[in-house]
């Protein structure tokens, strides 16, 4: 038996691009991210079902994939071929919801294993000829295996689902099995060769420049030759007129009433031409080295397009993210402008702090302040919220991430709310901490009251041109330089406070983004794998 003079270098370098392939994750709802995602499938279960295991075990049996749009007679022409029903063939769609392969007994063992198509698992089933192929969902990842005498030594013929099955598994599970393939059986009927769906098959053999054979199917005797000249022309001008051609006509076992056979002769051809695809050393060199360089050939357009939807992913990623983090830094700066003009010392806080200390005490002007400090940055993460809605509105991208902006322009949240009131009321425990440490450093004999030093430095702190009085009063209190320290002190606490809130709440918004975890080195790596392959070419 001939077989591929295939180096291991060649082999690594698949099994590494094979990984990065893998590795893509394409999350983010794009305009080409479909296709993109079809794409890596496609590259997966070529690479996974048929190039690595082909290259690895090159005298392996050929594997011929039978494919089809609905009702096209597949599973009949599998049958006839075998000369038993292995398939079932009937008029309910769709029929072969289970892939059925049938191989000769001496290569059983090729297709046990998960040497091919690993993700289905095999059933067997006796062999009466019974087909099950009407199996329930369940099955449809699984793959039945069966065995005959008259399927040539070196071959396995696989009868797969419908190519344009209304069971969304079952078009997936196709278009996995059809990339499986050594060889690709299009078959289609005298009423549906012109279909878009069979064509759409032959164009991605053609750029695979796959081992593509094509079966005419039920084809009226009164129509046979000018059906046959149409279907030529067309296959001409798709640049597949040197396609191997089989015509039967329309016979009465078609409809899969009795032994659902056709005459031997109906198939007698396409059978010869299989077995001497697998059996003649030539052919079968010609066969599996055309599909495997067309599979290979095709990397060269097919990854640089993968690679170009990852960086369309990152890139989207990157407006979102950078949309969030605009929007919280400019209402960070607002809030710190704010604190200038002394806009927490407003309504209820003012009137306590005018009425300090003869009729409001330093605890209930501490109360105010907080309340009011948490009130003006529940305002900053609303409005940062609504810019992020707005800008991402804009972006199809943002549909894949739930919840990143619940907050509205008349407040947050409940549990945003919450939060924030949380982070404000332990900057006050600290902030209550800081000035009876300031308290205890005194060397006073009767000590100032520790809560009033607060209620003070609060004020300074937050209240800006508004509360100057309270700096003055503090300064009495603790002296100029104990004044000075603790407001210093007291600055970098509220400063870092603010940063605290609002960094959390930016991190809760863009938390869903990062957990699609949407990175920049998987394109470097997709070419990288891509360079290394042709580098071993």
């Amino acid at each position: 038996m001939v077989t591929l003079d295939v180096r291991p270098q060649l082999i690594d370098a698949l099994s590494a691009l094979r990984d990065r392939v893998a590795a893509v994750r394409l999350p983010l709802p794009l305009p080409g991210a479909p296709r993109a995602r079809q794409t890596r499938a496609e590259l997966l279960a070529q690479l996974d079902d048929y190039l690595v295991p082909r290259l690895k075990e090159p005298e392996a049996p050929l594997l011929a994939v039978v494919g089809g749009s609905t009702g096209a007679g597949k599973s009949t022409l599998v049958n006839s071929l075998v000369g038993r029903r292995v398939s079932e063939a009937g008029v309910l769609r769709p029929t072969t919801r289970t892939p059925v392969l049938v191989c000769h007994p001496d290569d059983h063992h090729w297709f046990a294993g998960m040497r091919v198509l690993p993700q289905l698992t095999r059933v067997w089933t006796p062999e009466d000829g019974d087909g099950e192929g009407d199996g329930d969902g369940a099955e449809e990842r699984a793959l039945r295996v069966e065995t005959a005498d008259t399927v040539p030594r070196g071959l396995a013929l696989l009868d797969a689902p419908d190519i344009d099955s209304l069971v969304v598994e079952s078009r997936e599970l196709a278009a996995e099995l059809i990339c499986a393939a050594d060889v690709w059986v299009m078959v289609t009927t005298a009423s549906r060769y012109a279909d878009a769906v069979p064509w759409h098959l032959l164009r991605t053999a053609k750029e695979y420049d796959a081992a593509l054979v094509t079966v005419l199917d039920r084809v009226p005797h009164q129509v046979i030759n000018e059906v046959s000249r149409q279907y030529e022309a067309l296959l001409i001008r798709a640049g597949l007129g040197e396609v191997p051609r089989f015509t039967i006509p329309e016979l009465p076992e078609s409809a899969g009433g009795g032994s659902g056979l056709l005459p031997d002769t109906a198939v007698a051809p396409l059978r010869a031409w299989l077995a001497h695809r697998a059996q003649d050393p030539a052919a079968r060199q010609q066969t599996v080295g055309r599909t495997a360089r067309g599979v290979i050939d095709s990397l060269n357009a097919r990854m640089p397009e993968l690679a170009g939807a990852v960086a369309a992913q990152y890139a989207a990623a990157v407006r979102l993210t950078g949309a969030v983090q605009a929007a919280y830094q400019r209402e960070g700066e607002r809030v710190r402008t704010e604190l200038r003009r002394g806009a927490v010392l407003a309504g209820d806080a003012r009137t306590r702090w005018r009425g300090y200390p003869r009729d409001c005490s330093a605890t209930e002007l501490l109360d105010s302040l907080a309340e009011s400090l948490t009130a003006l940055l529940q305002c900053a993460v609303a409005a940062a919220d609504d810019h992020v809605r707005e800008a991402w509105r804009r972006e199809p991208a943002a549909r894949a991430l739930d919840g990143g902006t619940r907050a509205s322009a008349t407040g947050p949240d409940r549990e945003t709310g919450e939060r924030i009131g949380m982070a404000v009321r332990r900057w006050r425990r600290v902030l209550e901490e800081l000035a009876e440490d300031e308290v205890r450093r005194m060397d006073r004999a009767a000590a100032p009251d520790a809560e009033t030093a607060a209620a003070l430095l609060a004020a300074a702190l937050l209240g800006g041109r508004r509360a100057r009085t309270a700096g003055e009063r503090l300064a009495e209190l603790l002296g100029a330089q104990g004044a000075l320290r603790l407001r210093d002190r007291g600055g970098e606490l509220v400063s870092t406070y603010i940063d605290r809130v609002l960094n959390e709440e930016r991190a809760r918004r863009l938390e869903p983004l990062r957990a699609l975890d949407v990175t920049p080195e998987p394109q470097a790596e997709l070419i990288a794998a891509l360079s290394r392959l042709q580098k071993e070419r």
